[in-house]
């Protein structure tokens, strides 16, 4: 049975102040959601602290946005494994393209930040995608498959959630068509040796996609970048209708 997870990628947004003022408005407006659907906020590392000791007792899970392979050392600027499980941290985007386009994230890299978040208890959300000079090329598929090849070695696939983010949709609310994002999830799907590991869909995702999004069969739930900021937009969305 495949999970629905709906996450909010807060991306460098909300002060913890903002954070906790988001948070008391969210978790009301999702009570009537069913209870099978998994709601995460992935937000800064600043943030995660203060929601961390805030979302005790709700049904809201705690994402990060990155995290290194490492468990200590000499890298400055990042965040280790332990360092989120000690915040309660549940789930980790890995991979966004972001992260790829302006922090040199590689395939490579993507892998063992994901093996090192499923050492420690973390379920990766890994992100692959296409840019709109590879979807005009006719690249989609080989790419896609390269980046899954590479990033998915050695990766357990019984504590994986994967991120279907064409980038060329990501922030330009040009959404990738239904059938479309339908069958590049399917596509994942079919290269899994888990076929029970959630795809989500994620690029302009907002509250007037959403529903038809979420009907098609093969999209396990969505990756929410900035719809997910005001709490009435992420909350319809995590109430879609199915």
């Amino acid at each position: 049975m495949r999970s629905i997870i709906i996450a909010g990628n807060w991306k460098m947004h909300k002060t913890q102040v903002e954070a906790l003022d988001f948070l008391s408005s969210f978790v009301h407006e999702i009570d009537t959601a069913p209870g099978e659907r998994e709601i995460v906020l992935c937000v800064p590392f600043t943030a995660l602290s203060t929601l961390s000791k805030n979302l005790h007792g709700s049904r809201i899970r705690l994402g990060a946005q990155n995290v290194h392979w490492q468990d200590n050392g000499a890298f400055t600027g990042e965040i280790s494994p332990p360092m989120l499980r000690e915040l309660g941290v549940r789930y980790v985007v890995v991979g966004h393209s972001e992260r790829r386009q302006y922090f040199g994230e590689t395939d490579e890299t993507v892998n063992l930040r994901s093996k090192a978040a499923q050492a420690h208890g973390l379920t990766p959300i890994l992100c692959v995608g296409e840019t709109k000079a590879q979807r005009d090329a006719g690249e989609t598929e080989t790419h896609i498959l390269s980046q899954l090849k590479k990033g998915l070695e050695q990766v357990d696939q019984t504590n994986l959630v994967i991120a279907y983010e064409p980038i060329w949709a990501i922030g330009t609310g040009d959404t990738c068509a239904d059938d479309e994002a339908n069958r590049v999830v399917g596509l994942i799907r079919s290269q899994l040796t888990n076929t029970d590991v959630p795809i989500q869909y994620g690029g302009s995702v907002n509250p007037s996609n959403i529903d038809a999004i979420m009907a098609q069969p093969e999209i396990d739930g969505v990756l929410v970048g900035g719809a997910s900021l005001k709490s009435d937009s992420f909350a319809r969305i995590v109430n879609y209708q199915a």
